[in-house]
């Protein structure tokens, strides 16, 4: 078959990649497979590393579904239609077992061939809910992080692990350097607690964990942090600290995105018209970095940690923060824009929306736009037969919302020294195989992105219904105006009676 010319330029890149060389022939251990980067980690690393010999995921049992059976779910995302067709899909080993368990819940057959095989790890599974119990997230971001270092210690052919954290593992820090701090308790003395304790003093002690924290999540991520920092002398790891992770910019696709957490779903519900009030500070930073920059340098860094280790655990603040600055209000300003150029089929209301850090003013406009809305829909739901189901929607927003309203009521500024030297070590080619570099990435054309991928990849919209939903989109304006009218006449007529 015939080459094109395309692919052509990319063999021949790859060829001259030193980070693709350092893959080829190497096995690689993945944790965390499952989610939004894990997923995008192993379509890259099947793509631009073919000459991988196994990628073998950790994969754990889940709503009755065996490890085998979650891992052909996994390979038929979309995620992987690029490489589909090339064979590489048959490099991708299930292992059954779950961070939360002792030594991984592993057999020892499949510790064996792990312990045999493995070149790089990636450790990137982690509980991501920030109300989280201090029990679970111990268990598997602090705990979990323990059981993967230890089983990394017997691997014969070792030459990196990179430890997936997060920028927020500091949240009590304005300022955050490329370094781990001391963490708020000894992470192996709160594993022994969260074992033995009563279910009691362990609510006690989460509360004494999240004084300075703004919940569990980025507390055990620290002391996780922590137990990777004292392994610079045993093993080749770094740990990198991605922000918010947010859509695709380049690769595998464009906005490709497959979940509605945090500011995707923001994103989309203003989108559509139901989210007209956000409590935020939109003079702040939002630090946001798209997936295919978090995944890179994940590649990356294992290759910078094997070829140039030093005596201490390197960190990599994988931020946008200070190297291509966005507010939280140009984001909402750009997100307005562009939903008004790619709306989708399932639009429900003219948009617009307004942050706002007056919480008064807030529960106004949360009756009056978001539940008043939620409840005449689900009356109109139940007259038609159907399930009501907005005003239940409408609560899971405002507890998603409640959640991540200390992000976006704060700032920090991330120092990105060792982000930079990463970029600045690879050679020409590997800049364009591996783009880790987001001062090059335009705000404006990445939200037009994002929003035609929550279009594509999250509504399951498809193209052809844009000019459709166009004319939605100006029916609802005209509704949006007259309603407006109506609404004024009806004071008016108040104000001239009395």
């Amino acid at each position: 078959m015939a080459t094109s010319s395309k692919d052509g330029n990319n063999n021949r890149g790859q060829r001259e990649s030193a980070v693709h060389s350092f893959y080829e022939g190497g096995s690689i251990f993945v944790t965390g497979a499952t989610g939004f980067v894990g997923k995008a980690l192993v379509e890259k690393l099947l793509r631009s590393c073919p000459g991988i010999q196994n990628i073998f995921l950790l994969i754990r049992v889940k709503k009755g579904l065996q490890p085998q059976e979650r891992l052909k779910e996994l390979l038929n995302n979309n995620v992987f239609d690029r490489v589909r067709d090339t064979g590489v899909l048959d490099k991708v080993i299930a292992v059954a077992g779950d961070v939360m368990e002792p030594e991984l819940g592993l057999s020892e057959s499949d510790k064996e061939r792990l312990f045999q095989n493995v070149t790089v790890v990636f450790h990137s599974a982690a509980t991501v809910k920030f109300n989280e119990t201090l029990q679970d997230a111990v268990k598997l971001n602090t705990r979990g992080t323990h059981a993967v270092i230890q089983l990394c210690k017997h691997m014969i052919k070792l030459q990196a692990v990179v430890h997936v954290s997060t920028a927020y593992s500091n949240a009590d820090r304005t300022d955050v350097d490329e370094k781990v701090y001391p963490p708020p308790a000894s992470p192996i003395g709160i594993v022994q607690c969260v074992e033995h304790l009563s279910p009691q003093l362990i609510e006690r002690l989460s509360h004494a964990l999240t004084e300075n924290h703004p919940n569990t999540y980025t507390v055990t991520k620290a002391m996780a942090e922590t137990l990777v920092s004292q392994q610079a002398d045993v093993l080749p790891i770094s740990i990198v600290r991605p922000s918010i992770v947010t859509a695709a910019w380049q690769e595998p696709f464009p906005g490709w995105v497959d979940n509605v957490s945090g500011i995707t779903g923001i994103m989309m519900e203003i989108g559509r018209g139901t989210i007209r009030s956000i409590i935020c500070n939109d003079k702040y930073l939002v630090d946001i970095i798209p997936v295919d920059i978090v995944v890179n340098t994940l590649i990356v860094a294992a290759w910078h940690t094997a070829t140039f280790r030093r005596g201490s655990v390197p960190v990599y603040n994988c931020t946008s923060g200070s190297l291509n600055p966005i507010l939280w209000r140009e984001l909402g300003q750009l997100t307005l824009k562009h939903s008004l150029t790619t709306p989708s089929k399932y639009l429900q209301f003219y948009p617009g929306f307004k942050f706002t850090t007056n919480r008064l003013l807030h529960k106004m406009k949360d009756l009056l736009y978001h539940v008043l809305p939620a409840f005449l829909v689900d009356v109109l739901l139940q007259l038609k037969g159907s399930k009501p189901i907005m005003l239940k929607l409408c609560q899971r927003f405002k507890m998603a919302a409640k959640t991540g309203e200390f992000f976006a009521l704060h700032e920090w500024k991330f120092t990105c020294n060792n982000q930079k030297l990463l970029t600045e070590d690879l050679c020409p080619v590997d800049r364009l195989l591996f783009h880790t570099d987001v001062s090059k990435l335009n705000w404006d054309e990445y939200v037009k992105i994002y929003l035609l991928g929550i279009r594509k990849y999250v509504l399951k919209d498809s193209a052809d219904t844009l000019p459709a939903c166009l004319k939605k989109l100006n029916r609802l304006l005209w509704i949006q105006r007259f309603g407006k009218l109506f609404l004024l006449f009806v004071i008016y007529r108040l104000l001239r009676i009395r």
